[in-house]
């Protein structure tokens, strides 16, 4: 299987860029943002990270994760009522 370098949708801090290179080269997304950080002193970090941001797609939500979105969406969704009764539907 190969792997792409797409932007995280688990490990992120702000746009998942760093998390995603982290998974890319499988090392420690800790490390990734710690060079980011010091390179920002050269003044490019922060243009490469923009450009980054909108290049790489960002990754495939997986099952598990689709489940965890559908249920979090369905307990914000507000309390329904029986219109006859007004007591709350469960």
């Amino acid at each position: 299987m190969t792997t792409r370098l797409m932007r995280s949708r688990t490990d992120r801090m702000f746009a998942g860029v760093c998390g995603g290179m982290a998974e890319y080269f499988a090392i420690d997304a800790t490390i990734v943002r710690l060079v980011f950080a010091l390179a920002v002193l050269s003044g490019l970090s922060p243009l490469i990270y923009l450009i980054l941001w909108i290049v790489m797609p960002e990754a495939p939500v997986a099952a598990s994760e689709a489940d965890a979105q559908r249920l979090q969406s369905a307990a914000e969704q507000p309390h329904r009522y029986d219109p006859y009764t007004g007591q709350p539907i469960q």
